[in-house]
């Protein structure tokens, strides 16, 4: 029997402590970041299928158009080549627009308007064009709704220069990590989990950001560096505290928050701590993220190593329909233990 741990607790031991803080969802703490960018900048717009009137497929922009109307909270065709490629176009006059896509996996639509062309614009023009969008939306499996709704792209968008990616893995993090990408003048994918949705965590009620790039370590350790990001950080978190109270092995968890850009230093100090480390994401192992971060610990922190770099992520087929399987086609808490003790051992 796996305890309950309190999460919620383990993480804001972690994180800046502020004055004022209420206890909201993670779905919650993405419509504030939005309505809070959109009445900072008249610029911000959000566009998508069903964003206005229908409140969202995930009703994260609930309210929101009602408020706003129908110049910043625009109700799209279903077509993501088409309203990608209108966002990428008004970013380079100036709009900062909020793209959200039904789920990430049909980003693939819009391939070339996004990742052949947002990507570079700003370096073939030689800096005189930005595109400053934020294109947004469910990246995960996990909901048993088959292969082609079940992609967790952040290795894919990462590989093109120019682009950046974040997983906020809680309600503190999805703001004001949201907010910095509204404010980032580069093309900026948000990774959310249909899983966290309706998760709760404090959150400061008063202006706050987290910058791209830096890393969050949700426990402190000794013994062995488990490192992740998005919903993956949680369950790693988990595993981390079965393995204090059932195995004595005091490990550190690296929420990496930022895929590109990535807190290489983080990654680093941690490993040359405890000298072992457990990689864990819910993307595919081939090429996938934590093949690169594997290189790097490899690279840089190679003589710190006492034991061959272990990783946990999602099993490496197209993503199972059948919900028993499907949960352990993707990481849980008994596949990074397992992986942890042999590590150890």
């Amino acid at each position: 029997m796996i305890p309950t741990i309190n999460l919620k607790e383990l993480i804001f031991s972690t994180t800046r402590k502020r004055d004022t803080m209420a206890l909201i969802t993670y779905r919650e703490a993405l419509k504030q970041a939005l309505a809070e960018e959109i009445e900072r900048d008249e610029n911000v717009c959000i566009m998508g299928e069903e964003v206005a009137q229908y409140n969202g497929a995930y009703k994260v922009t609930e309210g929101l158009w009602e408020k706003y109307g129908d110049k910043r909270v625009i109700d799209t065709p279903i077509s993501e080549a088409a309203f990608s490629g209108l966002a990428i176009g008004s970013s380079m006059l100036g709009i900062r627009p909020v793209v959200e896509m039904m789920f990430m996996s049909f980003s693939y639509v819009a391939f070339d308007q996004l990742f052949n062309n947002a990507s570079f614009c700003r370096y073939m023009s030689g800096g005189l064009m930005n595109v400053p969008i934020v294109v947004r939306g469910p990246a995960n499996g996990g909901t048993n709704v088959g292969a082609t709704h079940s992609h967790t792209p952040e290795n894919l968008v990462a590989n093109h220069p120019g682009l950046k990616v974040v997983c906020p893995s809680n309600a503190y993090d999805a703001k004001g990590l949201m907010k910095s990408a509204i404010r980032d003048n580069d093309p900026v994918f948000v990774m959310e989990n249909t899983l966290l949705y309706g998760e709760k965590w404090e959150v400061p009620e008063e202006e706050f950001i987290v910058e791209l790039g830096v890393a969050n370590t949700l426990k402190e350790g000794t013994d062995i560096s488990i490192i992740s990001h998005g919903r993956c950080a949680m369950i790693a978190l988990k595993a981390a505290e079965i393995l204090q109270n059932e195995h004595a092995i005091n490990a550190e968890v690296i929420d990496l928050r930022s895929i590109r850009p990535l807190d290489e230093d983080a990654i680093l100090n941690s490993v040359r701590k405890t000298h072992r480390a457990v990689l864990v994401e819910e993307n595919k192992p081939y090429c996938g993220v934590d093949a690169q971060i594997s290189h790097l610990i490899q690279y840089k922190a190679f003589d710190d190593l006492d034991a061959p770099i272990h990783r946990v992520s999602a099993i490496d087929a197209p993503q199972i329909y059948s919900k028993p399987l499907e949960d352990w086609q993707i990481p849980n808490e008994q596949r990074i233990i397992d992986s942890v003790l042999k590590c150890l051992a």
